[in-house]
Order: C-alpha cells, then sequence, then structure tokens
C-alpha cells in the first residue's frame, strides 16, 4: 500500500486519485466516509464518549501546472511551468516527469544541456522552476492539440527498497498518509470519538486544514508529516533535526506552530511506557497541518508525530521502515489511551 500511495500522482488541489485509495482504505476500518467541498477525507471511529480528536495527514505532493505551450510550426513542442509547492530547481533537471491531461498521461523529460556546451556563468547560477521546460518528444503542433494551460506535471520515480529505508518521490507525505491509515486499521473500540482526516494543499499553505479544523471541530489535533533528517555527510550533527532509524520524531516546534506541551509530553511518557523508540524534533522551519487546526474555531490543544525523510522535496526521499512502524505504533497507543480525562490545558 505504502508503494501504491507514493507512485500514484496527486497535486495541490487535484488529488483525486489519492482520494479514491484512501476512500477504498476506510471502508473496511472506519465507521463513516465523509468528503468536504475542498476534497479532504474524514474517516470516522464512534467512541464510547463525546470527546473527539483529529488525527491529520496530507494526500498532495509538490508538483507542477502548465503555464504555456512553446515552440514553433514544424518544430518541437515544450511547456513551461508553474510551480505547486516548494521547489528546489536544481534537482529538476534531467528528471522524467508525468503530463497529466484530461485524456491522457503523457511521458516527459525535463532537459539539461551538457555541461561542456555551457560557459562558466551558466554552469554556475542557478536555475529557477521559470527556467525548466518539458520535452514531450513531440512536434509542436500535436503538442499544442493535447496539452493545456493548466494541465498537471508530476515527477515519475518508482519507490524502491534501499537498504532498510524506502526511497521515492512524495515520501511527503504519503508515507504519513499510510502510518495514518495502518493506525485506523489497529484501532478498536476506543473511548475518543477519531476522525482520520486525509486534507489537501497542504503544501500551498495548510488549506484543507484550515478548513477541516472549523468543520470537524475536535478538542485534540494531531498531525503527521514528514520531517527534516539531514543526517549526512555535509551536514553538522547540529544540523541534522532528525536521523533515520532513531524513531519517530514526537515534534516540539516548526515554523508554523509550538505544539501543547502537554501533548507532547504525553506522547513522550507513553513512548517510554511502551517501549517505542523515538526523537524529539525542532524544526527550524517550514509548517505543517498542525498550526491549520490550531489557527481555526478556537484554541484547541495541538500536537504532532513526524517520519523522519532525508532528501525532503527532490524524486528520491528516504524513510526508515523502523521508524515508520513506530510512529504507528505511538498513534496506535496514544489514541487507544484518550478518553478525554487527559489535562492538556496550560
Amino acid at each position: 500500500m505504502a508503494v501504491e500511495l507514493t507512485e500514484t500522482s496527486g497535486v495541490p488541489g487535484y488529488e483525486d486519485r489519492i482520494r479514491e485509495l484512501v476512500r477504498a482504505e476506510f471502508a473496511d476500518s472506519v465507521d463513516r466516509v465523509r468528503t468536504d467541498a475542498m476534497g479532504n477525507v474524514v474517516g470516522t471511529i464512534d467512541g464510547s464518549t463525546d470527546y473527539e480528536v483529529a488525527v491529520a495527514a496530507h494526500m498532495d505532493e509538490i508538483g507542477f501546472m502548465v503555464s504555456h505551450v512553446e515552440g514553433d510550426e514544424g518544430e518541437s513542442g515544450f511547456l513551461k511551468l508553474d510551480a505547486l509547492g516548494g521547489w528546489d530547481a536544481r534537482v529538476l533537471k534531467a528528471q522524467r516527469v508525468t503530463v497529466h491531461t484530461e485524456d491522457e498521461d503523457l511521458p516527459g523529460v525535463i532537459g539539461s544541456p551538457p555541461p561542456h556546451t555551457m560557459d562558466p556563468e551558466e554552469r554556475e547560477t542557478p536555475p529557477d522552476v521559470e527556467d525548466v521546460a518539458v520535452d514531450l518528444g513531440l512536434p509542436y503542433e500535436e503538442v499544442e492539440d493535447r496539452v493545456s494551460v493548466g494541465d498537471l506535471v508530476t515527477m515519475d520515480q518508482s519507490t524502491e527498497l534501499v537498504g532498510e529505508t524506502l526511497t521515492g518521490k512524495a515520501m511527503d507525505d504519503r508515507i504519513c498518509l499510510y502510518a495514518m491509515l495502518q493506525t485506523a486499521q489497529a484501532i478498536d473500540n476506543p473511548d475518543a470519538t477519531i476522525h482520520f482526516c486525509a486534507t489537501v494543499q497542504e503544501e500551498v499553505g495548510l488549506r484543507g486544514a484550515r478548513a477541516l479544523g472549523v468543520d470537524v471541530d475536535p478538542d485534540l489535533a494531531i498531525a503527521m508529516d514528514v520531517t527534516v533528517a539531514n543526517d549526512v555527510p555535509e551536514f553538522d550533527e547540529g544540523e541534522h533535526v532528525t536521523r533515520l532509524g532513531e524513531g519517530t520524531a514526537i515534534k516540539l516546534k516548526d515554523g508554523s506552530v509550538i505544539t501543547s506541551p502537554k501533548v507532547h509530553r504525553r506522547f513522550k511518557a507513553i513512548a517510554e511506557d511502551e517501549g517505542i523508540d523515538y526523537q524529539l524534533e525542532v524544526l527550524p522551519a517550514g509548517g505543517t497541518d498542525t498550526a491549520g487546526f490550531q489557527h481555526t474555531h478556537g484554541a484547541k490543544p495541538v500536537g504532532a508525530l513526524s517520519i523522519p525523510n532525508r532528501y525532503m522535496h527532490t524524486v528520491t526521499e528516504a524513510v526508515h521502515r523502523d521508524d515508520v512502524a513506530a510512529t504507528v505504533d505511538l498513534l496506535t497507543a496514544f489514541l487507544e489511551r484518550e478518553d478525554g480525562t487527559a489535562d492538556y490545558m496550560l
């Protein structure tokens, strides 16, 4: 299931294919499923109390929208792109992509000129997304006929086991979506009513979670997302944030939120009681759906679990299988203990 989730395409605002997979997975694990006007999917397990918890993981991946079809009659056609989410254009060169039109999926490549044909200034100048062009290997007339402005583009990459890691595109946030779906299957007869929320448009401003925070209005919200693991040679130890293989990450803060102290302390206490590996996350920048719930419908206690992720926002994102398992174990143990009696007020 994790491979299917990561390899399936779904950019912000167009999460349709992922939404179908999520609804199918929810069918046997929750009491009811609904989809809202933005496309968020909520699978609810009814509890024995009035206390409600929301758990959120986002469905969208970073990608592109076609902004222009470029070329001349009798020559090759190319696509210019507008980014959907935060891309570093340096990782886009010489990559395969898929162009999603209304009628079909087309393979394409983002080319890169041979380095020996570039002058020193060109080689040293960082590219911009606006400089990128998709080559479909087709004449301009055919490209113009088959592709429209507004069509979508995603990276084309398989998901592979590399040693103890799973690597591919869209681990952000499909691996947490997978962990959330696994947790929903593991929960049975909870005290709290639990809303498992597969959210949309996180990569362009936490938009789905902000709407959902109003509609669901939980007593407690828990977000799930990947986090930076800079545990590679070019970074000093103090820049790692998290390390692969050392367990799930209990978030203390990121660029959008400071999690509720009593919530993250409860996560820590349960992990220690259950012997679940964990690490603490202080992420200097970046945001998660945690803030989306905290900013709506009044003050709410919030927490977050993160899965460490190397090479974030590239096509070779990598997560460790033990960290994924620890995240499922800790989230399940936490939710099974939620009955409304824990005091998260400051």
